[in-house]
């Protein structure tokens, strides 16, 4: 079955419940606490990574939907990300895993391996996704089955240091700007920041994607089973940073790798020294917290189809295929995008709320850095609409790819080899690691 037929079918579901008053299958009425505490207990068991903040708000939303289905108890457990992805999978080889767990970009690999439950039957029932934003039900609906719901989106942009740019007298970009004007600009900061200061970090591997879509390509073509690009597609994409990098645009290799974009902490964003970085929207507040300097989201550079940011999951919910509860299931994930409680106490930690009446019920009480953020995210949910893309998932075998990537990078920065002969190996390496895992 194609993934178009079973996103039709979810859509007339939809309209239904949408017909019926778009009413929440969890409720908070009387009448569906008192019918609730008829029901058989049943304990669900949730597992998500975070820290300690982010597990004090999930158990409070859990205990919240808690009171409101008497029958149901929640048990919550909770791991650091780096260790999250090697307990989960403990536990589905051993047929002990959670009824509910989180997964982010990874989400075919578990598709793949056969272990999520489909949801799909559960539309419109206990499980309402009326006013769930359509690219985001398309995201978790893989190979015709509906097997992940998201609870937070994002949108990738470039964060700003605005008083790096008045510093150095450089107007901040347009939403027209292309690579070129990036180049141009980075280069332009690093010459008038002066010594230990950079324009920019390098989006080599994290932008590589977004790159290959503007140009109507994708990391990876999940409908036809293949890689969505050829070695031709990214040997100009590795030449623009490293032509960069050699014009002092870029932070060195050795900063890349001792202070990395994706650690907040360590970010050269937070200490004053880089102008800009790629990153999803809900990282801006973690960044502002830790510098005085205001920061806010741009558009990413255009290529010749758009900028190629699309509204994307965060990271989701998907069940256990052999949970004895499938219903309650659908009803603790239907809970948790559409309930305003739940959404007041969730925040953005994990993206902005995917469903519209949430965005917009947080939005009357957002901080001028949520402010940003949600400004930023509809103008990029307006511009899809005008430039579509298609959603990506990421390759079989994407913890490998990933390393792969980074390696490469660090090859060319460290002049270990030139660009056309570190391409070479990468693809190669690229469709091993494919063939490997699909």
């Amino acid at each position: 079955m194609k993934k178009s037929m079973s996103f039709a079918t979810i859509a007339a579901l939809m309209a239904v419940t949408s017909a019926c008053g778009g009413s929440t299958p969890t409720g908070a009425a009387d009448s569906t606490v008192k019918d609730a505490a008829k029901k058989e207990p049943v304990e669900l068991r949730i597992m998500w990574w975070g820290d300690q903040k982010r597990a004090d708000r999930t158990n409070e939303a859990l205990r919240n939907f808690e009171k409101k289905n008497p029958n149901i108890k929640i048990v919550g457990e909770f791991a650091p990300s780096t260790g999250y992805f090697d307990k989960l999978n403990t536990q589905l080889a051993s047929g002990t895993a959670p009824d509910v767990f989180f997964l982010g970009g990874n989400v075919v690999d578990y598709a793949n391996k056969g272990v999520l439950l489909d949801i799909g039957s559960y539309v419109g029932k206990e499980l309402n996704l009326a006013d769930m934003d359509k690219s985001m039900i398309e995201y978790g609906t893989i190979k015709g089955k509906l097997l992940h719901v998201s609870a937070g989106a994002n949108a990738r942009g470039i964060l700003v240091n605005t008083e790096l740019f008045k510093k150095a007298g450089v107007e901040l970009p347009k939403d027209s700007w292309t690579w070129d004007d990036f180049s141009r600009i980075a280069k332009e900061l690093s010459q008038k920041l002066g010594k230990d200061s950079y324009g920019t970090y390098d989006y080599t591997v994290d932008g590589m994607d977004i790159y290959l879509k503007q140009n109507g390509k994708q990391l990876y073509d999940m409908d036809g089973g293949k890689l969505g690009f050829d070695q031709k597609d990214v040997e100009p994409w590795f030449a623009y940073w490293d032509k960069l990098r050699k014009e002092g645009g870029v932070v060195t290799p050795e900063l890349q790798v001792s202070n990395p974009p994706g650690d907040t902490s360590k970010s050269l964003i937070v200490t004053g020294k880089v102008a800009m970085s790629l990153v999803a929207s809900n990282a801006l507040g973690a960044h502002q917290n830790l510098i005085k300097d205001s920061l806010t989201l741009v558009p990413l550079p255009r290529g010749p189809k758009g900028t190629a940011v699309i509204f994307e999951s965060s990271q989701g919910m998907s069940g256990y295929n052999k949970t004895k509860y499938p219903k309650e299931v659908a009803q603790l994930m239907s809970y948790w995008i559409n309930d305003p409680e739940a959404a007041k106490i969730l925040g953005n930690d994990r993206g902005v709320p995917v469903t519209t009446p949430m965005r917009d019920l947080l939005k009357k009480e957002s901080t001028p850095i949520d402010q940003i953020i949600y400004d930023y995210t509809s103008k990029v949910s307006e511009a899809a609409k005008k430039e579509p893309v298609k959603v990506s998932y990421n390759p079989p075998g994407f913890t490998e790819y990933s390393k792969l990537a980074d390696t490469t990078v660090q090859e060319i920065g460290f002049g270990k080899k030139d660009v056309k002969k570190a391409v070479d190996d990468f693809y190669n390496g690229v469709v091993k690691i494919f063939n490997n895992n699909k």
